[in-house]
């Protein structure tokens, strides 16, 4: 008789598993066709682009009645890129320096002025709903009319006596302060999206913590080392990244300009163009993944 119950338990404990696992499975299949709409246009919109892109890269793309004829020609793109293009590696060159040197500030901004933001004071939605506006009315035209009229900078700050000192420091130095006073603009123009996550990472740090911090006596400098920016140290690599890609993708920069320009070059079209893009791009996945390496947790692992 013992036997026979040990039995039925078992029996009863393999049907609650099979019915757990249906049930897994049934909500995996729901997850599944939540998201084919979404793979459908990535297979499509994204992944079938970019292969397309790289196969044009290693062709010669041309325009023909019956439409478009393509004959493969390797590498001879790329190496035409560094070696007969006299005008794309200055623009590559320039459009790194932009990405390299605005990065940092960008994430710096964003930080200082979520830690303002994330004060007790009146009109504190206000001021947070201004520094959030540009990312709703940022585009191409607006971004060009800023740059072409100079709207970026700090209006005639040769006038400043900080200026003349910063002048008068070594390169090394001068020249990263030199390019906030000419960029003010552009670099909280490109800080919204980065002072919220920061905003939504430091709400997320408990009153009590504060106040224990405060009882035992930490100054809000100790604090803001000690508890703030370690709890932040995820949201800065995400933050890093983010920007990065925004940078990369901004369609004013040196080389995005450089690709549309020759897309249709005699004897080039398309091919010659997509090869700049994959260049650009091997570039950026470099500066990205060296990013990550110098910002990621390294105490996660033992």
């Amino acid at each position: 008789m013992g036997t026979d119950g040990l039995q039925i338990g078992r029996h009863r404990r393999k049907r609650k598993k099979g019915a757990r696992l249906s049930l897994r499975g049934r909500n995996a299949l729901e997850g599944y066709l939540f998201l084919a709409p979404w793979l459908a246009g990535l297979l499509l919109f994204t992944l079938f682009p970019v292969v397309y892109s790289m196969y044009l890269s290693l062709s010669d793309v041309q325009m023909a009645p019956v439409g478009i004829k393509t004959r493969f020609v390797g590498i001879q793109w790329y190496q035409e890129a560094f070696t007969l293009d006299t005008t794309f590696p200055l623009s590559l060159l320039d459009t790194m320096k932009f990405v390299l040197l605005s990065t940092p500030m960008i994430v710096v901004a964003a930080l200082l002025l979520a830690l303002l933001l994330n004060g007790k004071f009146k009109g504190r939605s206000l001021f947070r709903g201004i520094c959030f506006l540009p990312v709703i009315i940022i585009s191409g035209p607006v971004i060009q009319e800023l740059l072409s009229t100079r709207a970026a900078a700090v209006i005639r700050p040769e006038n400043y006596v900080v200026y003349d000192f910063m002048v008068s420091l070594p390169a090394v130095l001068s020249g990263p302060l030199l390019y906030i006073f000419d960029n003010v603009v552009l670099i909280l123009w490109f800080s919204g999206v980065q002072v919220v996550l920061f905003l939504a990472g430091l709400q997320k740090i408990g009153q009590p913590v504060r106040e224990a911090a405060s009882i035992d006596g930490a100054s809000g400098w100790q604090m803001f080392w000690k508890i703030e920016l370690p709890f932040l140290k995820s949201l800065i690599l995400l933050n890093a990244i983010y920007t990065l890609v925004q940078l990369g993708a901004f369609s004013n920069n040196a080389v995005n300009r450089e690709v549309v320009n020759k897309m249709t070059l005699v004897g080039k079209t398309y091919g010659y163009s997509a090869a700049l893009a994959w260049i650009y791009f091997a570039c950026m996945l470099l500066v990205t993944g060296v990013t990550f390496l110098l910002l990621r947790d390294k105490g996660g692992k033992r």
